[in-house]
């Protein structure tokens, strides 16, 4: 793996045009990996109610999400943080994809681990919790690579393509080294 400068923001309007490009340029190797979207969410004005509501969402505290950008401005994957539980248990869920051409250069990591700061530091969140598919080796490096550990495991609990799959569940807490 090689390292790779990554800089995570929240998406702005002006983002949708190469938000929408890089979906596109993506959409079948996501769909290896997650159930396919409706063929409406690949529209520009789909792109922009995505990120009019990843606006609402921060501001009402619920969850945060953020385009991941190479050293050339490029749009390269995105990481977010949803289901946010504040009071007694400050958490969330941590969710992540990059693009086809970007896996193995180290922009999942480099994002995770920057979101990861911004969850212990300006968010104030204690536990980030993430799932991954048994088969799902990357991710499963990726959240290894970022100091979570492994919690437990849902056997046949999630469907893809008509086959059960397991799911492997971690964790990472704020004083984590």
């Amino acid at each position: 793996m090689t390292a790779e400068p990554v800089v995570i923001r929240p998406p702005v309007p002006e983002d949708a045009p190469g938000l929408l490009a890089f979906e596109l340029e993506n959409r079948g190797w996501f769909e290896r990996w997650v159930h396919a979207r409706d063929p409406a969410s690949y529209r520009l004005e789909a792109v922009q109610a995505f990120i009019e509501r990843a606006a609402r969402e921060r501001r009402a505290d619920e969850g945060f999400q953020y385009l991941a950008f190479g050293a050339d401005g490029r749009i390269v994957g995105g990481v977010n943080l949803r289901n946010v539980r504040r009071g007694h248990f400050r958490s969330a869920e941590l969710g992540y994809h990059v693009g086809e051409r970007e896996v193995g250069r180290g922009f999942a990591s480099a994002a995770v681990a920057l979101c990861l700061r911004e969850a212990f530091g300006a968010l104030g969140l204690w536990r980030v919790e993430a799932s991954a598919r048994t088969i799902n080796r990357a991710s499963i490096r990726v959240l290894e690579r970022t100091g979570f550990t492994e919690w437990g495991r849902s056997t046949r609990c999630i469907e893809f393509d008509g086959e059960w799959f397991d799911l492997i569940h971690f964790e990472r807490h704020a004083d984590a080294p």
